[in-house]
């Protein structure tokens, strides 16, 4: 009959383990081991002397046991069979602390025995026990002291790996693509894989290691726990071809409003730890998959913090914003104007437009990195579109540089100016790009401008730039006269600002100075000209 005090699977204090390996090499000590495997993975979780009988009822798990063999019948261990008890009383002893969890025994020579007993020896081998002697000149306090001493210095270790974790998932945050850093920094932290899953369960972003077909299969399989209408049902799960024959049953077409879905989930498949987060607990449509050799408490703080990370990165940013975007856009696809669609995106009347460019020079950025620089910048109102991504942000929020982005800002523009503050953004990007700058706000009228009234401004402007606005490529000529302008005649710095050749910039500009019969390199028809082009 089983014992009932005897757990099926013995608890282990979640306390920073040493290797007995690391004991065995202190120096002070003295110790060896005499039986029992010699792994390089045994740990040891604490220390505890104790010469009862049977130490089952006082081990927590994981412990060295500590014994000077007192409770040890004088014949035990001596090959006499006295009612064929006293050598089997040793083998029960040994299997009593492995049934306990106990990580290894020590055993200490004298003054009670001058050896280890033999059958003892016998019995941890048997049982795959790890038996260390204690030398007579090393107490069993000095022992525990170095036990402890060691655990102390593996929890230091373990909070400074984590800090450290931490402050590069922060950094990763600030990158041009976060969110592939982040999932780059915690597979590397976590010496595994990370996956980020898309509403559908698509895979759209991992890093790690490189990952076998079933790995893949149970990992994509468990985040089904954890993902609306695909929830098998809560807590632990296991999945794959491994799984038992619970986790084959088919899914649930919609959570049940009773039964909540966890917000992570976890599993373990042939020795691969498997775990799940829900990166917005509401409504999670993205969900993050970790796969590694291993599952510590400083791993799953880890885990937590890329996931919180990842869900500020991917989730919505208030409830009702995303219902609240698609009447704007349904409004606006109907016929209504800008200004009646506009209410509905926030309470702000007056908006700044941004146009950024990555600034490696990345011919596409990808969505991720596009919503990364809107969730950066404060707003959800993003727009990538070849190889510039437009964001639409509320004048009270400030804007500041963003790295990895070169970035080029509107003047505050009420709705029905919104096309006009578009080009503004344009153009200051353009100027950015060409000085290389992170960074160009649309200018504020000089102080020459604002003694002449705008309408006077305009219908001089017009006049002056008849000639060229009238012309075959108005556009391109008025674009390009600008910027050339704007970067005091430079011919490089304007071809790279317009992505254009050099020689087509010394074209254009000598066409409109033909149009408008003037020179251009006198610095009073520039300043003519510029004031009338600020005005278009």
């Amino acid at each position: 009959m089983p014992d009932p005090a005897a757990p099926t699977a013995p608890a282990v204090p979640p306390t920073p383990p040493v290797p007995l390996s690391a004991l065995l090499a202190h120096g002070g000590l003295g110790l060896r081991q005499i039986a029992g495997p010699v792994d390089a993975g045994t740990e040891i979780h604490g220390a505890h002397a104790s010469e009862m009988p049977d130490p089952y009822p006082y081990l927590l798990g994981g412990e060295l046991l500590l014994t000077a063999g007192v409770h040890i019948p004088e014949a035990a261990g001596s090959g006499t069979d006295i009612d064929g008890c006293l050598d089997g009383y040793l083998d029960d002893y040994v299997s009593r602390i492995v049934a306990a969890g106990g990580a290894a025994l020590g055993f200490g020579v004298a003054p009670v025995h001058d050896s280890v007993p033999g059958a003892l020896v016998a019995a941890c081998d048997a049982h795959g026990l790890p038996l260390v002697e204690v030398p007579p000149g090393t107490t069993f306090s000095g022992v525990a002291r170095a036990v402890w001493q060691l655990m102390a210095r593996a929890r230091h270790a373990e909070l400074r790996r984590v800090t450290e974790a931490q402050q590069a998932l922060a950094a990763a945050v600030s990158r041009p693509d976060p969110v592939h850093a982040v999932l780059r920094q915690l597979a590397r932290r976590v010496s595994g894989r990370a996956v980020l899953y898309g509403p559908e369960g698509t895979e759209l972003a991992a890093a790690g290691r490189e990952p076998g077909a079933a790995i893949d299969q149970d990992l994509a399989a468990l985040t089904t726990v954890v993902r609306p209408g695909l929830a098998r049902g809560a807590g632990n799960c296991a999945t794959g071809p491994h799984a038992p024959a619970a986790a084959d049953a088919p899914p649930s077409p919609t959570p049940s409003p009773r039964t909540p879905l966890p917000i992570s989930a976890t599993d373990t498949i042939n020795g691969t730890y498997f775990t799940a987060y829900a990166l917005t607990p509401t409504h999670p449509a993205f969900t993050l998959g970790i796969a590694s050799a291993r599952r510590t408490p400083g791993d799953q703080t880890i885990a937590s913090v890329a996931a919180a990370l990842l869900s500020l990165l991917t989730g919505e940013r208030r409830m009702g914003t995303g219902a609240a975007r698609t009447s704007a856009l349904v409004r606006l696809l109907l016929g209504a104007e800008p200004q009646e669609a506009a209410p509905l995106l926030g309470p702000g009347t007056h908006w700044h437009v941004v146009h950024a460019r990555l600034t490696d020079g990345a011919p596409r950025p990808e969505a991720l990195a596009a919503a990364a620089l809107g969730a950066a910048l404060g707003s959800p109102l993003v727009d990538a579109h070849g190889d510039v991504v437009r964001v639409l942000v509320p004048a009270d929020r400030e804007i500041p540089e963003q790295p990895g982005w070169t970035c080029g800002v509107s003047a505050p523009a009420e709705p029905h100016a919104w096309p006009a503050a578009d080009v503004q953004a344009a153009r200051a990007l353009a100027r950015a790009r060409a000085t290389r700058t992170a960074l160009v706000r649309h200018g504020l009228p000089t102080t020459l401008a604002q003694l002449v009234p705008p309408e006077d401004a305009t219908a001089h402007a017009q006049a002056l730039l008849a000639p060229v606005t009238a012309a075959p490529g108005a556009a391109a000529l008025t674009e390009t006269l600008r910027t050339w302008l704007s970067l005091h005649g430079s011919w490089d710095r304007t071809a790279v600002a317009l992505s254009v050749h050099r020689n087509t910039v010394r074209q254009r500009v000598g066409r409109c100075a033909a149009l408008l019969d003037a020179d251009l390199d006198d610095p009073d028809v520039r300043m003519e000209l510029w004031f009338a082009l600020r005005q278009d």
